[in-house]
């Protein structure tokens, strides 16, 4: 089976959680006989595809971004001639640019679309951009959606839920190799013994502004791993506050942040919105067995991290208890230490790369099955 994903970005160029999805599901689907494929966006594309890990990728110009989206006049070719290769189309939802794309090129291909988010920032421009996106969803053979959360609770997703499949999302171990001796000690010596520690893209939605307010008068030291838009503003924000015990480290390598998430006492995740449908960066924290806060916002946060069982889940945008949340955590080790086992028995019940894999591979080949039968 030939698969082909779509979506604005990836891997080399951006590595957030949807680029972390496609990328497990590229990789983990191959034992189960799917060759996949990206097509997606670059400022700078190669002239011809490039190859990450063990799958193609490739890249069309990228003419310029607004409101949260990449357009592209080179992409339709491009898209046109890796899909008449495939069987199936995996698309990754939102991008409006992507359903121009799906309708202008008349693929005929069956098609998945995995529905990371509501589009929650831009309302003014969902109004126009509404009967696009209906009549994309309507077209679908398949929609998946990460937590039965989120389905609950997206005022899209009801008007389909006889094609909705709910499949989390999943990370494959393997991936994180132990890091070296050498660079364990290099950032035991340089973040201490106890830490809690924060990893994702800098962005409006991840609710950082109210972890340094937060933290105004506690002494726990905080690591930030990520760079992103709002990283100065954070970074002012904190100068601002006298938060000295608040350090940002930037993006990191894979190893680097491997020795953060296996270091850290507790991993804090104070998203307040609803643009944080998931967060891969709460299952990595999950995979290292570390006791978590998040916010309840009616998506995968609250799948992941389940409240007094593997972490602490708070109001969104409650200074006052996320205050509350750190210090308890910090004055209870006992029970942080079994909160953060609980979370590693959670994530490998739930959320392995494999389970996520087979159950996507399995959604294919029911599309697949039923198509060849009309």
């Amino acid at each position: 089976m030939r698969v082909v994903h779509f979506f604005k970005t990836y891997l080399p160029d951006t590595t957030g959680g949807i680029e972390q999805v496609i990328f497990q599901l590229c990789q983990g689907s191959r034992a189960l006989g799917v060759m996949a494929e990206v097509v997606t966006l670059s400022p700078n594309p190669h002239p011809s595809g490039i190859q990450v890990a063990d799958h193609d990728v490739w890249r069309a110009k990228q003419d310029f971004y607004l409101a949260s989206t990449g357009f592209s006049r080179q992409v339709f070719q491009l898209f046109r001639e890796r899909v008449a290769q495939a069987d199936l189309v995996h698309f990754h939802f939102p991008w409006p640019m992507m359903d121009l794309v799906h309708f202008a090129t008349r693929h005929g291909r069956p098609s998945v679309v995995t529905y990371h988010s509501d589009i929650v920032r831009q309302s003014g421009l969902l109004r126009l951009y509404r009967p696009l996106m209906q009549h994309f969803l309507a077209d679908m053979q398949g929609i998946v959606v990460s937590s039965p959360q989120y389905l609950e609770t997206s005022p899209v997703l009801s008007a389909y839920r006889d094609k909705v499949s709910v499949i989390p999302f999943g990370l494959d171990r393997a991936a994180y190799p132990d890091p070296s001796e050498e660079r364990l000690a290099y950032w035991r010596a340089n973040v201490g013994p106890k830490f809690f520690l924060f990893v994702g893209v800098l962005r409006y939605y991840k609710g950082l502004h109210v972890l340094l307010e937060a933290l105004q008068g506690l002494p726990y030291p905080v690591f930030i791993v990520g760079s992103g838009p709002e990283e100065q503003a954070l970074k002012a924000q904190a100068q601002r506050l006298h938060l000295t015990q608040v350090h940002f480290l930037g993006r990191l390598d894979d190893e680097d942040k491997g020795c953060l998430l296996q270091l850290c006492y507790a991993f804090v995740f104070p998203s307040p919105l609803r643009s944080e449908a998931f967060g891969i960066s709460l299952l990595e924290a999950a995979l290292y067995g570390k006791p978590m806060i998040s916010c309840e916002i009616g998506t995968g946060t609250s799948f992941i991290n389940q409240n007094n069982e593997t972490g602490l889940v708070i109001n969104p945008e409650d200074v006052s208890a996320l205050r509350q949340a750190l210090t308890y955590l910090w004055d209870h080790p006992v029970e942080a230490q079994r909160m953060g086992q609980n979370a590693a028995q959670r994530f490998e019940q739930q959320f392995t790369a494999s389970r996520m894999c087979q159950d996507t591979v399995n959604l294919y080949q029911n599309i697949l099955n039923k198509g060849a039968c009309s």
